[in-house]
């Protein structure tokens, strides 16, 4: 099933996982061109940070229940993308984390939002704005939380002006690098998330 909400110049497309591997080499490209600091050094492949990696990640996400891509289309080519799934809190947040979020993160539905990135040259128009709404609006979360490299100062302010806050430091591996944990509650009271205001740093738009 694809679903397409269309806005000039760019339209929005949502694609389930059976509907990704054919599109893996756009978003690997994508990636790409939005990460030339990571994406450039080919001895990379074995890196958490790098078009390889990126392939394995999302053909292991492929297997959840609920996986979402979401496509940024102009004049027929891709611009951006983001994906993201339903998913438990022990399995996103981790041990470590996992008792210092707020109830709500660990006992509502929650979304892993895992990649979100736009080309260079069609950043700053909103489109990575619009791809977080149709992951929200297809997944329909109570809360979604990403990691982000501290380092991502654009998009910082993204997810600051959408409300998400800071719940901790991260690692994917022992010697993986540092992220931050960031939370965004959809629902409820608007001081839910008292105990975790803080800057959030985050991906590219």
């Amino acid at each position: 099933m694809q679903n397409s909400h269309e806005t000039s110049p760019t339209a929005i497309r949502t694609y389930h996982s059976n509907q990704v591997p054919p599109l893996l080499d756009v978003i690997a490209g994508i990636w790409a061109d939005s990460h030339p600091e990571f994406a450039g050094d080919p001895g990379a492949e074995a890196d958490e940070l790098s078009v390889a990696a990126l392939r394995r990640q999302v053909t292991g996400h492929l297997k959840h229940p609920g996986f979402t891509l979401a496509v940024a289309h102009a004049g027929g080519t891709a611009v951006g993308f983001g994906y993201a799934f339903p998913c438990s809190a022990d399995y996103w947040f981790g041990p470590d984390l996992v008792d210092r979020v707020p109830e709500g993160a660990r006992t509502e539905r929650l979304m892993g939002l895992c990649e979100l990135a736009v080309r260079p040259d069609w950043q700053g128009q909103g489109i990575g704005t619009r791809l977080h709404a149709e992951l929200i609006a297809s997944i329909a979360p109570h809360w979604s939380s990403l990691l982000a490299l501290p380092s991502n100062r654009r998009g910082k302010d993204l997810y600051a002006r959408l409300g998400y806050a800071y719940a901790g430091p991260y690692r994917n591996s022992p010697h993986g690098p540092e992220f931050d944990l960031l939370l965004l509650r959809l629902s409820g009271p608007a001081d839910a998330l008292e105990s975790t205001t803080a800057t959030p740093q985050l991906p590219n738009e």
